[in-house]
């Protein structure tokens, strides 16, 4: 009979947020599979659990994937664990847990703290609908891109950030969803010298440059979404019909995304078709 394959939450900081489940489930299983054996080995080490570890990471999750799979068939139970939170959110694990259940293995999460569900809980923004993106592009171009065309989201935005490039991205917000959106900043979440701040962005991008937002550790940004009204269909391939006559089509869609919100790639492809029926 094959074994099983859990999915195991860890602390994003605070090692007593490890639910009693989890620690059991940890000291049971035959082999742990974690991200940084290291970082997962003195979480182990706290809680005095010997059970051996197998690094599994985005750099050699392709090689590795068949040889765990073959352990689970074979009868062997297996933790998946990332060096903070739930696996797979923005963490390496996804083969592993798709070809699992591909081969008809048993997937089994053991639930526990995830950094975008803590910071939902704390920003004091809307968390009916949200939307999850994780990490934003590190090249700037291509982060303002997609916040371009994240400007008409109505949900609310989960996102990740560095510290390395926390500063520009909330700048790069300010310019693309405009300085009053309202915004939350979480830096440290579960740990000593956590920090949880709602504001504008042009608040948050203040804060950052005084150093009242300290730029250290790990960060998530929450943005409300718009409340804008769409613009029309109609309205907009107009607009594109009008500028085409006059201008390039990439640079009509670049006019026109930051009008609109729409994604500059659509509106281009919006050109094309609009050019082609006329």
């Amino acid at each position: 009979m094959s074994g099983t394959l859990f999915v195991v939450a860890t602390p994003i900081g605070n090692l007593e947020d490890l639910s009693p489940r989890a620690r059991q489930t940890l000291a049971d299983v035959d082999l742990i599979a974690a991200e940084d054996t290291r970082h997962t080995g003195r979480l182990l080490s706290h809680f005095s659990i010997k059970t051996p570890q197998f690094a599994l990471h985005d750099h050699n999750e392709d090689q590795v994937v068949d040889g765990l799979i073959s352990d689970i068939l074979e009868g062997k139970s297996v933790a998946l664990v990332s060096d903070a939170g739930t696996p797979l959110i923005s963490d390496p694990g996804y083969r592993l847990v798709a070809t699992a259940h591909s081969r008809g293995i048993r997937v089994v999460p053991v639930a526990g703290a995830s950094a975008a569900t803590v910071a939902l809980s704390a920003a004091g923004l809307p968390t009916d609908r949200y939307c999850f993106e994780g990490f934003l592009p590190a090249k700037q171009k291509a982060r303002k891109d997609r916040l371009a065309e994240l400007r008409s989201e109505t949900r609310t935005i989960v996102l990740y950030e560095s510290v390395h490039r926390i500063r520009d991205c909330m700048a790069d917000l300010c310019d693309e969803f405009g300085v009053n959106r309202n915004a939350f900043v979480g830096r440290e979440l579960t740990k000593m010298h956590e920090q949880c701040v709602q504001a504008t962005l042009s608040e948050l991008l203040r804060q950052l440059d005084d150093g009242t937002i300290v730029a250290k550790g790990e960060f998530v940004i929450i943005v409300t979404g718009t409340d804008d009204e769409p613009t029309s269909s109609l309205d907009i391939d107009r607009l594109l019909i009008e500028l085409a006559d006059r201008l390039p089509g990439k640079e009509v869609a670049k006019l026109v995304a930051r009008v609109t919100g729409e994604s500059r790639n659509f509106l281009y492809e919006r050109i094309l078709a609009l050019k082609g029926d006329k």
